[in-house]
């Protein structure tokens, strides 16, 4: 009966001893599976950080296609917005050719070729008497009927005649005196001097109907006087 107790110990601790075995075996597995695939995905995921994913031809030619759509549309849409500057400035020049401006009111300088010069004059501060026979209306901007009025655009439109005739740049020249040729209807005198004093003109201009003011004659003075 011992015998038989000991054998039946001896059968159960080898059983046992079996199992844990078994146990053990498997979890060993269970560890090494896992040190596995953690070593695995630190690799993959290395490699994915070491090496850029390349895009397939495929999807690069399409990058470059799409690309090359964008940036043509990009210049259309410049050149769009180019033109209609153009012809603004084109519609701009045609407007600017179709209205008279300032200068277009201005007749050409007037030929001194034909001018009449004489010494002395009605008085003897007049030093020189010139007549132009190609003097011309300076133009105006006036209508209707005209009297001389000594401000404004008349007045401007006067020293524009007698700029004209003298030959003195506005910018260089002064008003001594401006007023009614009382000799006659719808004319005026004027006398003028360079800011520097060594040109001094009178000048007589009259009124042409729808033309403006003509110069008709210019006499050179010794002095300033009305």
């Amino acid at each position: 009966m011992s015998n038989d107790f000991n054998s039946n110990s001896r059968s159960g601790y080898r059983a046992k001893r079996k199992k844990t075995n078994i146990v053990l075996n498997g979890l060993i597995i269970v560890v090494l599976l896992l040190i596995i695939f953690v070593a695995y995905n630190i690799f993959a995921s290395g490699n994915d950080k070491a090496a850029p994913k390349k895009e397939s031809p495929k999807t690069a030619q399409k990058d470059t296609e799409h690309k090359e759509v964008k940036d043509k549309k990009k210049d259309e849409d410049v050149k769009k917005d180019e033109d209609p500057k153009k012809d603004d400035s084109s519609s701009d020049d045609t407007a600017a050719g179709d209205q008279p401006g300032e200068e277009a009111a201005t007749p050409e300088k007037p030929d001194d070729s034909q001018a009449v010069v004489s010494n002395g004059g009605a008085s003897s501060n007049v030093l020189k008497t010139i007549e132009n026979p190609s003097w011309k209306p300076v133009g105006t901007s006036q209508s209707g009927n005209h009297a001389p009025v000594y401000s404004g655009t008349d007045w401007d439109e006067m020293l524009n005649a007698i700029s004209y005739a003298t030959g003195l740049d506005p910018s260089n020249m002064t008003v001594f005196w401006l007023g009614s040729d009382k000799s006659t209807t719808n004319a005026s005198i004027g006398t003028v001097h360079s800011k520097d004093k060594t040109q001094k003109y009178k000048v007589y201009i009259k009124w042409v109907d729808g033309q403006g003011w003509m110069p008709t004659k210019v006499e050179e003075l010794a002095e300033l006087q009305k």
